[in-house]
């Protein structure tokens, strides 16, 4: 016997086919012996059995397919959802956390980029101590502080500490070396200043050093949250500024979480995105509404596996701007 759509039949006549297709596009059942199947199929395109594979009774037990059978093969050879079950509805409706963060990062209305190994390809600490000839000693605790596994406040004391930079040094590293974007932030600030989104730069570093950096982005300087250095009246290190709000990490009330909270409040942001390598990102989501973890420069494992959402390419965020929700 040939199927007619899913169901084993005799050939029916014009004029019962025309009935049945009338059944089933208002939902009706078709029964076959003792069983009834719900079909629901949509008007256009047109239907043909023909479409269909050839249905024969079990042998065995001379039955006809079971319904999900039936349905599972409607669905090869006739493309298209019929009678999707709640379950499957609710999968589809479910958002899973790397969609919500695009989601989020397509319509933010703020975003706070990291500077160090984010915005620019270096760990602009580990440079300046590198110019003072103690770049190795101050690396080690930068890994361990990027890691996760030390006091941000403790380990930028101790780094300030083994470079104890002059104020005549530190302004001659700032004038002499030209900040090292990473490839494509400068087209993505320029895309997200282009939508309307206030950009600003988080970090952990020194605003002296931040400053030529926003430059060049076209940030403007009141958009810079990092942390100041303290030099005496002979211009010689004593200390860095502990009121920053970047100078600790930790906890909500201090670092970038801390920053993020005050730039909501302040402007009312109703979405704002952190983008950035390393924990004391990670840390700022919340109230940050969504953390993108960057990889271009530094892959961090411990960011890596926790993001949401981790890119290595700053055109990958730029070319999510251009889909639409």
């Amino acid at each position: 016997m040939r199927a007619r759509c899913g169901i084993a039949s005799r050939r029916p006549s014009k004029q019962r086919q025309r009935g049945a297709v009338e059944r089933r596009r208002t939902g009706e059942h078709e029964r076959t012996g003792d069983r009834t199947y719900d079909l629901v199929l949509p008007s256009p395109p047109p239907f043909h059995c023909s479409s269909l594979p050839l249905l024969r009774r079990s042998p065995a037990s001379n039955t006809t397919p079971r319904a999900h059978s039936l349905i599972r093969m409607m669905s090869v050879a006739y493309p298209t959802k019929i009678a999707a079950s709640p379950i499957a509805i609710a999968e589809n409706l479910q958002e899973s956390a790397e969609e919500r963060t695009r989601r989020f990062w397509r319509t933010a209305d703020a975003v706070c980029f990291d500077v160090d190994s984010t915005v620019c390809q270096d760990e602009a600490i580990d440079e300046l101590a590198a110019f003072l000839g103690v770049g190795e000693a101050v690396a080690n605790v930068t890994r361990s502080a990027m890691n996760g596994n030390a006091r941000f406040r403790d380990a930028l004391s101790a780094r300030l500490q083994v470079m104890k930079p002059s104020l005549d040094q530190l302004e001659s590293y700032a004038n002499n070396t030209k900040p090292k974007l990473t490839p494509g932030i400068k087209e993505l600030v320029s895309k997200l200043h282009s939508r309307g989104v206030d950009v600003y730069l988080v970090s952990g570093g020194f605003r002296k050093l931040i400053v030529p950096v926003a430059k060049l982005l076209g940030v403007d300087r009141e958009r810079i949250f990092a942390n100041e250095i303290l030099f005496d009246q002979n211009k010689n290190y004593c200390g860095f500024d502990t009121t920053e709000l970047t100078s600790d990490s930790g906890s909500k009330d201090v670092g970038k979480p801390a920053v993020i909270s005050l730039l909501k409040e302040k402007f009312g942001y109703s979405k704002v995105v952190m983008v950035g390598d390393g924990a004391t990102d990670m840390e700022a989501c919340p109230p940050a509404d969504a953390f993108i973890g960057f990889g271009g420069n530094q892959v961090r494992e411990a960011v890596k596996s926790r993001a949401s959402w981790f890119v290595t390419d700053f055109d990958v965020l730029r070319a999510e701007l251009d889909l639409k929700d």
